[in-house]
């Protein structure tokens, strides 16, 4: 009598561990999620870029008088053949950049640089060892003219961000030497920390859009429901509304 064959089917995968939604660290309560270790897109050398880099838990003090001056001359120091730094602003705990770089590899190195050129200038002036950056660089390519503007306000402006009663220009920041100013600004003594742009974007192209006020406001990036890439990611696309389907269309400036 024949013996009947039944189909054995392969035991139940685990539910733990391997790549799957939602994987990974989660974020301590009432601390910011880091910057996704993903691939970095590709850099194109006509678009500037605005890099945040966040301070660790033990480092709140880049403001203070013995510490800024060491992290002025790190970041004076960080531009390059191929890597420019045009614009920063120093806050408490984070770095606002905007740069340019010929290359992604040139982008890369450029960062990883000032980086580590700052967080030596910070030790040693606070007589510490140990980590000062608490996460990866963040970046955002600048795409258009009005993208460019809105980041030139959003970093010189940064501070009004943190403390609105502030008034006037950050010492704290490249605002002495930009010239871009909509009033008459007398520019600081000495050698620039800054360097002149390249790219026509961010030399020329975001003042058809007008020039900055002194007490101009930023404007926050309004974040998409899904977390942007971290690089190379249109500023626009935060900041403009998009709507899906045949009829979606792209704003443009």
């Amino acid at each position: 009598m024949a013996h009947l064959l039944h189909q054995l089917s392969f035991p139940a995968p685990r539910s733990w561990g391997g790549h799957r939604a939602g994987a990974g660290r989660k974020p301590a309560p009432g601390r910011r999620p880091g910057v996704p270790h993903v691939a970095r897109p590709t850099h194109c050398a006509a678009h500037p870029v605005h890099v945040t880099l966040r301070t660790g838990p033990a480092v709140r003090c880049l403001r203070a008088d013995r510490v800024f001056p060491s992290v002025r001359r790190a970041l004076a120091a960080s531009s390059g053949a191929d890597f420019r730094l045009l614009h920063f602003s120093v806050q408490d705990d984070h770095l606002h950049l905007l740069v340019e770089a010929d290359e992604r590899r040139a982008l890369g190195r450029g960062v990883r640089g000032l980086a580590i050129r700052v967080a030596r200038a910070v030790n040693r002036a606070l007589g510490r060892h140990g980590a000062v950056w608490g996460d990866r660089y963040h970046a955002r390519a600048l795409t258009t003219p009005r993208a460019v503007r809105h980041a030139i306000v959003y970093v010189l402006r940064n501070r009004w961000k943190h403390c609105e009663g502030e008034r006037g220009l950050d010492p704290c920041s490249s605002a002495l030497w930009f010239d871009g100013w909509r009033q008459a600004v007398a520019t600081a003594p000495g050698a620039p920390p800054v360097v002149r742009p390249r790219t026509w974007l961010a030399a020329i192209g975001w003042r058809r859009h007008g020039l900055v006020d002194i007490d101009e406001r930023p404007r926050p990036y309004l974040r998409r429901a899904s977390p942007p890439r971290n690089h190379d990611v249109p500023l626009r696309r935060s900041v403009g509304v998009y709507r899906s389907g045949a009829n979606a269309r792209q704003a443009r400036d």
